[in-house]
């Protein structure tokens, strides 16, 4: 078994949150009769009163994700972007819409979104996947599915399912069962709240009390992430590792941005002018550059990283961290990120040796849950 620090026992203890099942085994009420499943050491995800879960929803919903009559052209669905494959995000630094153009941020794994606290990479106001469902659908800057003007045309479309006739009065039985925007938002968020990643090898580990499903190397990993040298469990803790999760039994909403050094383009924390975080939105200087830190569960599959896709690769976000900030010597960008008077004071750096290195990453990799990539109950419908 591995050597547990009473620093890192209590971290882990701090981290874990008990098993739950489906009337909220976390001591909290459902909000519905859903049957979750959950895996060990989950709690019950957070469900709006007006969008309770149902079978016929979910499946609704997961249609309408892969569905490519909800964008203007027809020719992409929320899946272009987000990828079962790849958790639930895409191979590149920054996605490009329906139309050809190219956004200016990173597209975020969607592994475990309905435990978000907020949406998106620094909307700190965007709480709701209902709501979040529209910006992708009718945002003009950038354009991304493209739908702005056409909400009569998208739910004439999907009305004319054969499918879709049968599944939205099942899953709104208390309607006309109708089409509706609305109806349209609320069933792909209650899909997405499905998607939720339990069974890595470090869930096997801690939770399924496995003490071989974790190797040496990994072993070690996990105790230096936990460890106050490296910080990383400060914005990353929790059974999401996540620092802005919420859930059923949630007693308050915990909401946190960080500003990792990144950037810092003019000696005083500055960001590129084309995405400067939750500054854009508050305009409080403060808030420069101050990004979500997202789930590192199944990190491995979701490169390229960060809010813009900057960072190729696992082992160039180490050394991101391990210097304290990155130094970007020429061009537009240039400045030293680890001088930023605006960055998180647990971005400190730190040195590691090369076994430490390669445990830290041998760690984050036994974060992947194959599972999760493979389930067919995420999976594209339309090709069955």
């Amino acid at each position: 078994m591995i050597r547990r620090t009473p620093l890192a026992l209590a971290l882990v203890a701090l981290a874990a949150v008990p098993a739950c099942d489906a009337s909220g085994g976390d001591g909290s009420p459902t909000t519905d009769a859903y049957a979750w499943d959950l895996p060990e050491g989950f709690p019950t995800p957070r469900v709006p009163d007006d969008n309770p879960m149902n079978d016929a929803k979910v499946e609704l919903g997961r249609r309408l994700f892969y569905d490519t009559r909800l964008s203007g052209n027809e020719t992409e669905s929320c899946a272009t972007c987000h990828q079962q494959a790849r958790a639930f995000t895409e191979d590149q630094s920054v996605s490009v819409g329906s139309t050809g153009e190219s956004h200016f941020r990173n597209a975020m794994s969607l592994t475990n979104v309905g435990y978000n606290a907020t949406q998106t990479w620094s909307n700190p106001i965007l709480a709701h996947l209902e709501d979040q469902a529209l910006i992708p659908m009718f945002g003009e800057t950038p354009v991304e599915l493209g739908l702005a003007g056409m909400e009569d045309e998208l739910v004439a479309r999907v009305g004319a399912v054969p499918v879709y006739q049968e599944l939205f009065p099942e899953a709104f039985p208390d309607t006309d069962g109708a089409v509706t925007l609305d109806r349209i938002t609320k069933a792909i968020a209650a899909f997405e709240r499905t998607l939720i990643s339990g069974n890595s090898k470090y869930d096997r580990f801690w939770y399924g009390r496995d003490p071989d499903a974790l190797n040496e190397s990994e072993r070690r990993g996990l105790e230096l992430f936990l460890g106050e040298r490296l910080e990383c469990f400060h914005c990353h803790g929790g059974f999401n590792f996540q620092d802005s999760s919420v859930h059923a039994g949630s007693t308050f909403d915990e909401t946190s941005f960080h500003n990792n050094g990144l950037y810092n383009l003019d000696g005083a924390g500055a960001y590129p002018a084309s995405d400067r975080g939750v500054y854009d939105i508050s305009h409080d200087p403060a808030d420069m550059g101050r990004f979500k830190a997202p789930t590192l569960r199944n990190i491995a599959l979701t490169a390229p990283y960060m809010h813009d896709g900057s960072i190729a690769t696992l082992e160039d976000v180490i050394a991101h961290y391990e210097r304290g900030g990155r130094l970007i010597e020429d061009g537009p960008d240039a400045g030293d990120g680890a001088e930023s008077p605006l960055k998180s004071v647990f971005v400190r750096g730190f040195v590691l040796t090369e076994q430490e290195r390669a445990d830290l990453l041998a760690f984050l990799h036994a974060l992947t849950d194959e599972s999760f990539t493979t389930d067919p109950r995420f999976s594209d419908p339309w090709v069955e």
